[in-house]
């Protein structure tokens, strides 16, 4: 299943969405602790973001670690699979690889957007972004920040087994 046919899929289940976002933002040991957030789940798309915070930091205490926007892009691009379940809430999705491009330090809020590029019978591959709002403390960009305010920091590719019921 390509763009086209996921585009061509049915609204999400009613509950899906807020199922996710619950289960992400609240349930999830790890995600919770990092204030994963869910900002947008549609068939073939998700965006999660991350607050900045200092326990997330290298040990400069302005750059996030790496391994955040790892988690982030993971995540992201799993849940994206997920999306193209007839039932997102049925089956499973278990990451078999994951490729993350560092572009630059990242020492902002983290936003992760992932998009589905093939959801096969058993194996989907994602796309995903990470972008940051900038310098932490020099100008930030606050809650007005636009797009143009952001840039990215991590692009990464995953492959994910899909566990469809």
């Amino acid at each position: 299943m390509d763009r086209t046919e996921i585009a061509a899929m049915d609204p999400l289940p009613d509950g899906a969405t807020e199922f996710v976002r619950r289960k992400l933002e609240d349930d999830h040991g790890y995600l919770s602790w990092l204030n994963t957030e869910v900002e947008t789940i549609e068939r073939g798309r998700v965006v999660l973001s991350i607050p900045f915070d200092d326990k997330l930091t290298n040990a400069d205490g302005r750059t996030i670690h790496g391994g955040v926007a790892a988690t982030l892009i993971d995540t992201a691009g799993g849940v994206a699979q997920r999306t193209t379940f007839e039932d997102p809430l049925d089956g499973g999705v278990a990451t078999v690889n994951l490729n993350a491009n560092y572009l630059r330090p990242a020492n902002g809020d983290l936003r992760a957007e992932a998009k589905v590029v093939r959801a096969g019978g058993s194996i989907g591959v994602s796309e995903m972004t990470v972008t940051t709002t900038g310098n932490r403390g020099e100008g930030a960009a606050g809650d007005d920040e636009s797009d143009a305010d952001r840039s990215e920091v991590v692009v990464g590719q995953g492959s994910f087994r899909l566990f469809r019921e």
